[in-house]
């Protein structure tokens, strides 16, 4: 299973990392010679993670510990089809 992580700051959110990280890898994809089944699958999973993800309640869930300092990191994969993450709060070390 291709696991993605994403780790917003207080200047970037999960949103505009997850958009960054899409665009980065459709450059990768269209580079001449760069085309694999994992980029493709990246892409797909950044896509819907994209198109299905209610981004106002990963803001509010993340944005409290970025607050106090800590590191939040969001892994995101496809279960069935279906986008999926978990969020792992560390420490600012």
């Amino acid at each position: 299973m291709l696991e993605i992580e994403l780790v917003p700051d207080l200047s970037h959110c999960i949103e505009t990392v997850a958009r960054r990280k899409y665009e980065d890898t459709l450059k990768k994809l269209l580079a001449p010679g760069e085309t694999s089944k994992e980029l493709e699958e990246r892409l797909e999973t950044l896509g819907l993670f994209l198109q299905t993800t209610d981004f106002g309640k990963l803001r509010a869930e993340s944005e409290k510990w970025l607050l106090e300092g800590r590191v939040v990191k969001f892994v995101i994969y496809t279960e069935g089809g279906v986008p999926r993450y978990t969020m792992q709060v560390l420490s600012k070390d």
